[in-house]
């Protein structure tokens, strides 16, 4: 089943059962899946739609985090309501120990010595998790961490 047909059936099944959260949620992921379609000219393939969640995903953490400094804690609360649902999506995130093993395996491939070369680390580790679900922040943290002989 293509990621947006599951969706839709998801949107479906939301609305018969007066779910207004998760149908609104929903309805805003198809129409992001739907607009990266029109983009591209042709359907999305499940690496592409994933992107397309995880983009959202990234969008609500940011708001939380802004509705928290403006001390807007209902704001912040329905969008991690958002986040719980939009996370469902997602593949199972990476294992703390595989992801430390596969940016070791990176620099060692890359021949990485100093922070100076983070970008090409990173980019070579980024390759290693296409398809998982990483948290980009924290991977960019623990390559700088071991560049740094940590």
């Amino acid at each position: 089943m293509a990621f947006i047909d599951r969706i839709s059936a998801d949107l479906t099944t939301a609305m018969r059962a007066r779910d207004a959260l998760r149908l609104g949620t929903l309805r805003m992921a198809k129409a992001a899946l739907m607009n990266r379609e029109v983009e591209r000219g042709r359907g999305l393939d499940d690496a592409e739609s994933l992107q397309v969640i995880a983009a959202l995903i990234k969008q609500r953490r940011d708001s939380i985090e802004q509705f928290r400094a403006g001390r807007r804690e209902d704001l912040a609360s329905k969008e991690e309501a958002e986040l719980a649902v939009l996370e469902a999506y997602l593949p199972p995130p990476v294992d703390p120990a595989e992801l430390d093993r596969l940016v070791t395996q990176a620099i060692t491939e890359t021949g990485a010595t100093s922070p100076k070369d983070m970008g090409r680390v990173m980019k070579a580790a980024m390759a290693k998790v296409a398809g998982q679900t990483v948290d980009g922040k924290a991977l960019s943290e623990l390559v700088k961490r071991k560049l740094a002989g940590g």
